[in-house]
């Protein structure tokens, strides 16, 4: 495995866990002032006696997507053919992670022209966590908690994600509030998916089956997933694409659930493409529209 190599490779000490182990849980940082075709890694473990000290430089994040102002929109000018980098993304997720796991799978076979570099959770025992480990992406944990004491605070977050050289952040089922510090950090670079056509059925305590309980509860035809840029607030930045699925009159939450999901994992890859193509343009009025793949004159 990659990763394990690097770490064999720069670290002299011998008593590095496999990173696979799920039942070791760390995180690891690279180093932004080292040289990153030789990537060194820092980690702390529940049984490393002496972890390293790593001093971060402040360094000015810069934004990597040109814009221009074209038409009343504000957006990339260059094709898709004109030599695009890949994008680095990080991925927040509490549970399963299986947007997460559509996400990557589309990078791996090329629908998606970024790379998923590392994923950030506050369960380090979740689903998605240990799927991260066994494709040998690295993890950290976030915020601090009891029963997350290896947790980093919001600064430590920002300098970790700094150092992997994330572009994106992708929330995937990812239950915390974000700190301000990292939405400052990553202006119009945070998005999230959520289970129901936004503005309804969001905010706090609307999440997972409660979301579509609600929906079924209140006589709603319709529902489906939003994906958004992220503010200081739950699920009231601005909306970036919808997709709408019928609410059938003898439905139960779980089918409802289902019929939803399966749009999360289309839309979330299909918006994820988008962002690492730069084809993601924001109107004068601050909206933010996405311009076709096949036809770079329409958009949606």
């Amino acid at each position: 495995m990659e990763a394990q190599r690097l770490l064999h490779g720069f670290c002299s000490n011998s008593a590095i866990p496999p990173i696979q182990n799920p039942k070791k849980p760390f995180f690891m940082i690279f180093n932004p002032s080292l040289d990153h075709s030789k990537r060194w890694a820092s980690f702390k473990t529940h049984h490393y006696d002496a972890p390293q000290t790593v001093s971060w430089s402040k360094r000015r994040l810069e934004c990597r997507n040109s814009v221009e102002n074209a038409g009343g929109f504000t957006g990339g000018e260059k094709g898709l053919e004109s030599g695009i980098r890949r994008k680095n993304l990080a991925v927040f997720v509490s549970g399963g992670g299986s947007n997460f796991r559509s996400i990557h799978e589309a990078c791996l076979r090329g629908s998606v022209h970024g790379d998923i570099v590392v994923l950030a959770t506050n369960k380090s025992g979740c689903g998605g966590a240990e799927y991260a480990r066994g494709k040998g992406i690295p993890v950290i944990l976030f915020p601090k908690a009891k029963d997350e004491p290896e947790a980093l605070s919001p600064n430590d977050l920002v300098a970790a994600l700094r150092g992997f050289e994330v572009d994106f952040i992708l929330l995937a089922g990812y239950l915390k509030l974000i700190p301000v510090e990292l939405i400052r950090a990553y202006p119009k670079s945070i998005l999230n998916i959520h289970p129901s056509l936004l503005p309804a059925f969001g905010g706090k305590g609307y999440y997972g089956m409660k979301v579509h309980k609600a929906v079924i509860a209140s006589g709603a035809r319709y529902s489906g997933p939003t994906v958004h840029f992220v503010d200081e607030h739950y699920d009231t930045g601005r909306i970036l694409a919808q997709r709408v699925v019928p609410v059938l009159a003898d439905d139960t939450a779980d089918e409802l659930a289902a019929r939803v999901l399966h749009e999360e994992h289309r839309v979330y890859v299909e918006v994820t493409s988008a962002l690492c193509d730069e084809r993601i343009v924001w109107r004068e009025d601050g909206v933010p529209i996405i311009q076709s793949k096949e036809n770079p004159n329409d958009y949606s």
